[in-house]
């Protein structure tokens, strides 16, 4: 498998960064959004979905431990791909990049935003929820996309629609996916993977039930058989 880590001074086609998405997401299957707000959870939380077979992770930028996180996971778990979520602008592409995040997924689109994925060596996974963000984003290359939030935005039924006018797209729906749908979306031809934080409830990350979120990412998996 080609590597997820590319040195900053290696110019990567958007062809390449499309093909280390795809493989990604072959390997993710079900990519957990992870928010970290104490840093003693990193490694414990990180640990606790390898084990139940999620190992690629999205680190989101939604607390100020994201880039502690990224930084901790990289060299501590460089078993794991890890990337950065919730990435809003240039500086925090820079700043995600800097930390060692091997991937990016953004909630939405910027021109700029965008105009600085091509540039950067990492693979980007722009957010969109309109077919004008769609072709925002292809006219740069792009033809890998996150459905956000997936089921506010139409969810399924939106995915089949956009299949038409984008059969070359595909998608990571992320929001509002769980165990109650998950199989509905990964049946589409033009979704790769979801994304999803059901297996991380805020109450077991609490009390540190650790095997709880072992437990749950497993039966994520086994629904995929």
């Amino acid at each position: 498998m080609t590597t997820l880590a590319s040195s900053p001074n290696t110019h990567v086609t958007m062809a390449e960064k499309i093909e280390l998405i795809d493989q990604l997401a072959a390997r993710a299957r079900i990519l957990p959004v992870i928010t970290i707000n104490r840093e003693q959870d990193i490694l414990p939380m990180a640990d606790a979905l390898a084990a139940g077979g999620l190992t690629c992770l999205e680190v989101t930028l939604r607390s100020e431990l994201g880039l502690t996180a990224i930084r901790v996971l990289r060299e501590q778990r460089p078993e794991l791909s890890v990337g950065a979520g919730t990435v809003l602008t240039r500086q925090m592409l820079a700043e995600v990049e800097a930390a060692g995040a091997q991937f990016v997924v953004t909630p939405g689109v910027t021109l700029d935003l965008l105009e600085a994925g091509v540039d950067s060596p990492l693979p980007l996974l722009p957010g969109t929820s309109s077919a004008s963000d769609i072709m925002l984003g292809y006219g740069l290359g792009y033809r890998r996309f996150k459905l956000f939030p997936a089921e506010v935005s139409g969810g399924v039924a939106a995915i089949k629609a956009l299949g038409g006018p984008f059969n070359s797209v595909r998608f990571c729906p992320t929001g509002g996916v769980g165990a109650k749908n998950i199989l509905s979306y990964m049946a589409l031809p033009n979704v790769m993977c979801v994304g999803g934080s059901w297996m991380l409830d805020n109450e077991w990350i609490k009390n540190g039930d650790w095997q709880r979120i072992t437990e749950e990412s497993r039966a994520a998996l086994a629904l995929l058989g």
